[in-house]
């Protein structure tokens, strides 16, 4: 009886411990089992299983991975909510950091996603040429892309212009011209995996591939999350460590530096209007936005705001994702679209 009050005494204050966050000293073994998610970030940061009894500083080393670097970033996926971004952007080394990012990106569109979307395969019913399973793939291979397309913009510009920043070179286009392209990827990115959630579990009926569709339905809520995780720590973290490390740069160039500009959150819920209805259903019959212009006499800026709103108001905004909404919300008939 006394050894297990010991033990829970230990195990309460490790907890206690892991709630102030993580540190070089703690074993990386209990740092895992206090949270799953760490096993990916040691996977991104090329730490393999193994390590024994080690701490989290001598694992680390042993895999030539900066200690701070890693600690800051498994204490900011642990409480992102509270994550002092000021002081743990003094902790990170930037080249350790993008190559922890660029590890993530190929985890994401070389793993994860082409997992997921075999697991898809097994769970809808793709035979007798079951329209909304293949819309739903359709909608699904949409955003893949898509992931892959963001990805590979930050690994070609936004990881090359801070690579730019660190050999104390300021390059002639500003980080703020590339933020807001950053930022709206990651927005569209975050959206369409919700949205893709939600088709599934409101529209796609229940067959005999339940369970199967529960564990595609698993994946993709874990997927969110990390996505999720990921994105937010790029968009905060390591943009500041950009915004700093661009205003150093200016400094020691004797130019100005540049303030951040906040940009405006999107609200969700707003009913359709009768416009915005006939708007979403010419881009189900594929008409580009000067000929649903044409087809509605407007102008096509008139067209653009509309389809802006349509996705404010749905938090949709594919072509794939939009044509499924048309059909469960009545406004198209199922046969009258083209696959």
């Amino acid at each position: 009886m006394q050894r297990n009050k010991t033990f829970n005494l230990k195990f309460s204050n490790f907890n206690l411990q892991m709630a102030n966050g993580y540190h070089d000293t703690d074993p990386m073994s209990d740092v895992i089992s206090d949270d799953y998610r760490i096993l990916q970030i040691i996977s991104r940061f090329g730490i393999k299983l193994g390590f024994g009894d080690q701490t989290v500083g001598a694992t680390c080393r042993a895999a030539g991975v900066d200690v701070s670097t890693f600690l800051t970033v498994v204490n900011y996926v642990k409480d992102a909510a509270h994550a002092r971004i000021s002081e743990m952007v003094e902790q990170v080394d930037i080249p350790a950091l993008i190559a922890y990012l660029k590890n993530s990106h190929s985890y994401f569109v070389d793993f994860r996603l082409p997992g997921i979307r075999r697991k898809l395969l097994e769970a809808i019913d793709l035979s007798s040429g079951n329209r909304l399973a293949m819309l739903i793939l359709r909608f699904y291979d949409e955003y893949a892309q898509e992931v892959e397309r963001h990805m590979t913009f930050e690994n070609t510009h936004v990881h090359p212009y801070v690579e730019t920043l660190l050999q104390g070179r300021l390059p002639q286009e500003s980080f703020h011209s590339i933020e807001e392209q950053y930022d709206e990827q990651h927005a569209n990115i975050e959206k369409s995996l919700s949205e893709l959630k939600s088709i599934i579990v409101k529209y796609y009926p229940s067959d005999n591939s339940a369970s199967l569709m529960g564990e595609v339905l698993m994946d993709i809520f874990m997927t969110d999350e990390d996505l999720h995780s990921h994105c937010h720590m790029e968009d905060t973290l390591f943009a500041e460590c950009i915004r700093r490390l661009e205003n150093d740069v200016r400094r020691q160039g004797g130019q100005p530096v540049e303030e951040p500009v906040e940009t405006p959150q999107e609200t969700a819920g707003e009913v359709l209007s009768e416009r915005e209805k006939e708007i979403i259903v010419q881009v189900v019959r594929g008409l580009s936005n000067k000929e649903i212009a044409e087809a509605l006499f407007i102008s096509v800026n008139t067209v653009m705001t509309h389809r802006r709103n349509i996705a404010r108001k749905l938090q949709i905004r594919s072509a794939a994702g939009l044509t499924i909404y048309a059909i469960v919300n009545g406004l198209v008939n199922l046969d009258d679209v083209e696959l």
